[in-house]
């Protein structure tokens, strides 16, 4: 018989907390300014966009305890069993000096309403302690999540810079004392399943990756939350009643990441800031997508296998691993089976997964020397926004420069990612050349209808769509810059 818990257990701040009632869409936000009084995160928008409600949220990872910056507005309360939440008012102690991070705020003049004053505070500390003097380019990467109407970035970046000139981060107390925090959190960690709730209101998390099989196969039309970057709109935005819910953020199982002389294997909870070193490091090509997902609170909670289970047609990630060759393991009880990524999505919000069944594990293979990759996301804002089109591309030139084999997979172009398999058929066999590449893009109109909606125009997304095939070939003869030019993309020449 399976041993249970019935509350939640984790440290705030200085203090442990135990709940015994929680809602199944308790936010972390509301826990915080409604039943703690702790107002300094504040609702700017709801949705995880904005970075006002930015914490600090520290859990144990093969026995390091690591702090990231998170969006409270969709973090539930219910997915923090054994970890450590910090928020603003922990960071300068009543009648004290301000934190380094404060006052380098306060001495850059980086603030002026004060609103999202606090979740740049919280995004900048949990930059400070992994890397006490960043570049400026991390620093915007940073706060890619965080968003002001009126001080500008300028003076916020000083104000980066300016912290390790007034403070020594290992004095920090979080640094300095992460020993201490480290076991305290290791004994929360029981091993127990934890259950809250009745039918209505049930919240589960799982003791184990074989003991979430088992819950799921008993509740198959339960809600599964990983990083809650969608589902958290579900409840914030839209009201849903997602309940009885099962929560995989604490499972260590499913945050493992494997490489073989082959590929590399992603455990379907692993979050994008934990999949960016070695998804980088074997496919560069990646680079830009990945730091343009979300901001940097979002890439911290969202999984790379939520990003694929919940099917949206305008993922960041499906459309490049698609045409990277990516397999999707999926499991119910103790069986499994292992299909393309591309044919696990059937049809508009409709997937092929079994009740009972879920993903766990995406595995990647390399891509081989004949081989050509790219992936290019369009979207209205540069940064933290979702994707117009996105379009990947990989082509196997053969040793005659012929066209071996070619992937074209795009999000946005249809009611899922979804292959360009006319426009491959066009190419495979001809000369790699940009006659090769006009015909092909005849061939687009059989292959996708796109629509229309607020984030582009169907003939939009078609231009944009061809035009990308047309950058991809100009890249692999070595252009490095591309415009458009009258709608078509072209190589600008090098003075």
């Amino acid at each position: 018989m399976t041993d249970i818990r019935d509350t939640i257990r984790f440290l705030l701040n200085d203090r442990l907390v135990e709940l015994a009632d929680v809602s199944s869409v308790q936010t972390l936000l509301d826990f915080l300014r409604i039943d703690r009084n702790l107002r300094g995160a504040k609702e700017g928008c709801a949705e995880g966009d904005c970075g006002a409600c930015t914490v600090l949220v520290g859990r144990l990872l093969d026995g390091r305890l690591k702090y990231e910056s998170v969006n409270a507005c969709i973090r539930f309360v219910a997915s923090l069993d054994g970890c450590h939440v910090v928020t603003v008012e922990a960071l300068a102690q009543p009648n004290g000096p301000l934190h380094p991070v404060q006052q380098a705020m306060v001495d850059t003049h980086a603030s002026q309403c004060g609103f999202c004053t606090p979740g740049f505070v919280m995004s900048l500390y949990g930059l400070w302690m992994e890397n006490p003097k960043p570049s400026v380019h991390e620093i915007e990467k940073a706060l890619q999540g965080n968003l002001c109407r009126c001080t500008g970035y300028a003076a916020i970046i000083r104000a980066a810079e300016a912290i390790s000139s007034i403070g020594e981060v290992g004095n920090d107390p979080l640094v300095s004392e992460r020993g201490k925090i480290a076991r305290e959190l290791a004994a929360l960690r029981d091993g127990r399943r934890v259950e809250i709730g009745d039918e209505g209101e049930r919240v589960v998390l799982p003791a184990s990756l074989d003991d979430f099989a088992e819950v799921l196969e008993a509740n198959p039309k339960a809600t599964i939350v990983a990083g809650s970057t969608d589902v958290g709109l579900w409840v914030t935005k839209f009201m849903r009643d997602i309940a009885p819910v099962v929560h995989l953020s604490h499972l260590d199982e499913l945050r493992r990441i494997f490489l073989d002389p082959g590929g590399i294997t992603l455990g379907a909870g692993v979050s994008y800031t934990e999949a960016y070193t070695e998804t980088v490091r074997h496919f560069p090509q990646l680079s830009e997508l990945w730091d343009r997902i979300g901001g940097a609170q979002v890439r911290n909670m969202g999984t790379v296998g939520g990003n694929i289970a919940n099917g949206s047609p305008i993922g960041d990630t499906p459309p490049a691993l698609i045409a990277l060759g990516a397999t999707v393991t999926l499991r119910k009880g103790r069986s499994r089976r292992t299909l393309p990524l591309e044919a696990f999505f059937i049809d508009y919000g409709k997937q092929d997964r079994q009740p009972g069944e879920f993903v766990e594990s995406i595995r990647v293979p390399f891509p081989g020397k004949q081989d050509r990759f790219a992936v290019y996301k369009i979207s209205k804002r540069f940064d933290e926004d979702i994707s117009s089109v996105c379009g990947a591309f990989r082509v196997t030139i053969g040793g005659d420069g012929r066209v071996a084999d070619s992937v074209i997979a795009f999000g946005g172009m249809a009611g899922t990612p979804k292959r360009a398999a006319t426009v491959e058929a066009a190419l495979k066999g001809a000369a790699w050349s940009d006659t090769a590449i006009e015909t092909a893009i005849s061939a687009f109109e059989r292959d996708f209808r796109p629509l229309t909606d607020w984030r582009a125009s169907a003939d939009y997304r078609m231009l944009v769509a061809k035009n990308l095939l047309r950058r991809f070939y100009l890249e692999t003869q070595g252009a490095s810059n591309v415009r458009i030019d009258r709608g078509v993309a072209v190589a600008v020449q090098e003075a």
